[in-house]
């Protein structure tokens, strides 16, 4: 069973910058596809980033194109969301999610959260 744990988020001011981690075990990192999503109070949950296997593939969500990076490290296997230029709108509950096939099984296993604030 797969495991993931979220790592970085807080409160911060308009303009301001985050990383956010997220660390994982018990699946072969390097071939999942990871990807952040977030949900705001009263929102559905969306997505925001993904990044595959690879690593050479990466693509986001209007609202955060230039403004946030995901990027892996396969040998820590870890995920990191990068989040400059931060807006209130921004605020939210960010998840880590991982996707991919095992043993001929799907999976997809998600992170508890960490929280994002963004406010003057």
């Amino acid at each position: 069973q797969g495991q993931l744990v979220e790592s970085g988020g807080g409160l911060v001011q308009p303009g301001e910058s985050l990383r956010l981690s997220c660390a994982t075990s018990g699946f072969t990192f390097s071939s999942a596809s990871m990807n952040w999503f977030r949900q705001a109070p009263g929102k559905e949950r969306e997505l925001v980033a993904v990044i595959l296997s690879a690593g050479a593939i990466s693509n986001y969500a209007e609202s955060v194109k230039g403004r946030f990076t995901i990027s892996r490290d396969n040998a820590k296997n870890t995920v990191y969301l990068q989040m400059d230029s931060l807006k209130p709108e921004d605020t939210a509950i960010y998840y880590c999610n991982a996707r991919g096939i095992t043993r001929g099984r799907n999976y997809n296993y998600w992170g508890q959260g960490t929280q994002v604030t963004v406010s003057s």
